[in-house]
């Protein structure tokens, strides 16, 4: 089976949706994954939601090249959470063919969490999205333990998932063998990228690595190949690699570009 390969929308986040889709297909992709919600307050996404005129352009270049959307990003499960909010969220991703719901935990009160986490799960089944909770060390789901103690807890959804990240992976306490036994309904699909050997040592630069200056596939110090080996090989892989720096000089495509062909070469 071919493994789908999907452009993250970090990795070119300056893109709107429409230039996302044509940008993934020139660069050699299958999928793309599109920010419809920032990642913190007045931080930069594409809200399709409320605007149907560019719902409509992405959807037309979507027809043209044929790419796909897999992933929607980025639902934050805080304590005042209301999954009633995500309805419209939920309806764009169904329109686009979505697949996946990215989703960050950062209510530090467990059992309210996990009612977020089931309640998201639950406005999305109708819609056929799948919400993946995305371990973050910095945030209430910090390791690959508490993501699945959080499934667990919100009553094993059928729709539910966790999204395991590279860099995520290897910068939280999440032991190899802890991946391998994360059950196979759980795992939609996985985010790949490198960065530097040095750990930050701080909560602000683990931030800053994963939000600016993430690397190529095989420049860095995580092993990358150790963390595939322990995902089904038909995983589908989202590539997402921000830089700051290294992108504008590329360029859009030139980035993107770059990022499919790492991630080739470290599948071959």
């Amino acid at each position: 089976m071919t493994r789908s390969i999907s452009l993250a929308h970090l990795t070119v986040l300056d893109l709107a949706p429409p230039q996302l889709v044509e940008t993934a297909a020139a660069a050699g992709y299958s999928h793309a994954g599109i920010r419809l919600l920032p990642s913190a307050p007045g931080g930069q996404a594409y809200p399709l939601m409320d605007d149907p005129a560019l719902l409509r352009e992405t959807r037309r270049r979507m027809q043209d090249s044929g790419v796909r959307i897999f992933d929607l990003e980025i639902v934050r499960l805080g304590a005042d959470f209301d999954a009633r909010a995500c309805q419209r969220f939920c309806e764009v991703g169904a329109e686009l063919g979505a697949h996946s719901i990215l989703v960050g935990g950062d209510d530090r009160e467990p059992q309210r969490l996990a009612q977020s986490f089931a309640a998201l799960c639950e406005v999305a089944r109708p819609y056929g999205l799948h919400p993946n909770i995305e371990f973050m060390p910095w945030t209430a789901v910090p390791d690959v333990g508490s993501a699945l103690r959080l499934v667990q807890a919100a009553g094993r959804p059928v729709n539910a998932g966790i999204l395991v990240d590279a860099l995520h992976w290897a910068r939280s306490d999440s032991p190899l063998a802890q991946v391998v036994a994360l059950p196979r309904e759980l795992l939609h699909y996985a985010q790949v990228c490198d960065a530097t050997a040095e750990v930050p040592d701080t909560m602000e630069g683990l931030i800053r690595d994963a939000r600016c200056e993430r690397l190529l596939p095989g420049e860095g110090g995580i092993d990358i190949r150790a963390m595939l080996s322990a995902l089904p090989s038909d995983l589908p892989l989202s590539v997402e690699i921000p830089h700051h720096r290294r992108a504008p000089l590329a360029g859009a495509l030139g980035w993107a570009t770059q990022a499919h062909e790492a991630t080739l070469r470290l599948l071959g």
